[in-house]
Order: structure tokens, then C-alpha cells, then sequence
């Protein structure tokens, strides 16, 4: 499986990105999979508090899962460390794991920049494979100038795909 972590700051393009990508790779004929942190502070929406799910949760269920129709939803009661939850996301097996965030985490990267203050502060990440945005900056790695340049981030992925690094075993 190959993984690949889309970081940035708030508002820089990573889900945009990320989107754009399982798109991608989806219409390649690839299987993905996408961990995302959530960096909003407290914990994402959960369902509706009159769901099974939540009153099981309301009675002090530690883990629920819930299965029909095609989908699986679980839901955790205490947050798992990141190569946990790399193991979750990869339960089916994918062909890419793609990651929106997790910046301090070990792994390959793309960074997304808002400005030059933001390669300043991310410039000594580990594992930069691609920086994108602020022309005005000189990267190690490889650089795109622009988001917008969306045919070049797209073949850029495909070239990343074909690399032998970057495969995990999770």
C-alpha cells in the first residue's frame, strides 16, 4: 500500500486536494482509503444523540459498530494512536492511504502552502516530497508553484505512484 500525507495549515488546500486526488486515483482504477485529522479542536460531529450508536455510547460502550446497506461506521470511545488508525483505515485493504494531516507524523508528504511564513515554519518536516505554493520559496523537493497548476499536481501524483518507495505495510 502506498501512503502519502497531505499537510498544511488551516485553509491551505488539503482537502481540496485530497478530494481531487481520490478522484484520481479512483478513475485509475486504484482502492483508497483517507485518515484525516480532525485539528478543530474537540471531537468531530458524532450522529445524532437518539441513534443506537449513541446510546450505546451513553451507556459506556468503548467501541460501536455499525453495519447495512453497503457501509460500515465505527466509532471509537477514546482515540487510537496514529499507526492505529493507520491499521483501521487500511482494514479493506487499499491500493493508497492517502492522509490529511498528521504533519509531525513519520511518513511521505506533500505540503501545502498558504504563504512564505508556512514554509518557514514547515520546511523542516520530515519526508517533504512535493511542496505546493509560494513561488517566491526554494525547496529541497520537488516544487508547484500554484494549486491551480492541477494538471501538473495530478501527473506528479501518478509519478509518486510509481515510485517503489513509499509502499507500507501496516
Amino acid at each position: 500500500m502506498k501512503t502519502l500525507q497531505v499537510v498544511g495549515y488551516k485553509n491551505s488546500g488539503k482537502t481540496t486536494l485530497t478530494s481531487r486526488w481520490i478522484c484520481l486515483l479512483k478513475n485509475k482504477g486504484l482502492s483508497v482509503a483517507v485518515l484525516k485529522h480532525h485539528g478543530h479542536g474537540g471531537q468531530p460531529a458524532m450522529p445524532n444523540p437518539s441513534t443506537d450508536t449513541m446510546q450505546f455510547f451513553g451507556s459506556g460502550a468503548d467501541v460501536s459498530v455499525v453495519a447495512g446497506g453497503g457501509a460500515v461506521q465505527i466509532l471509537l470511545n477514546e482515540e487510537p494512536e496514529f499507526a492505529q488508525l493507520k491499521v483501521l483505515a487500511a482494514i479493506g485493504k487499499p491500493d493508497i492511504l492517502l492522509i490529511e494531516g498528521y504533519k509531525k507524523e513519520q511518513g511521505e508528504k506533500v505540503v501545502l502552502l498558504r504563504d512564505a511564513g508556512d514554509w518557514e515554519s514547515l520546511s523542516g518536516l520530515d519526508g517533504i516530497q512535493l511542496v505546493i505554493g509560494c513561488p517566491e520559496i526554494t525547496a529541497v523537493s520537488s516544487h508547484i508553484e500554484s494549486a491551480q497548476n492541477v494538471e501538473q499536481l495530478d501527473s506528479w501524483l501518478l509519478d509518486w505512484i510509481e515510485k517503489e518507495d513509499g509502499n507500507e505495510t501496516v
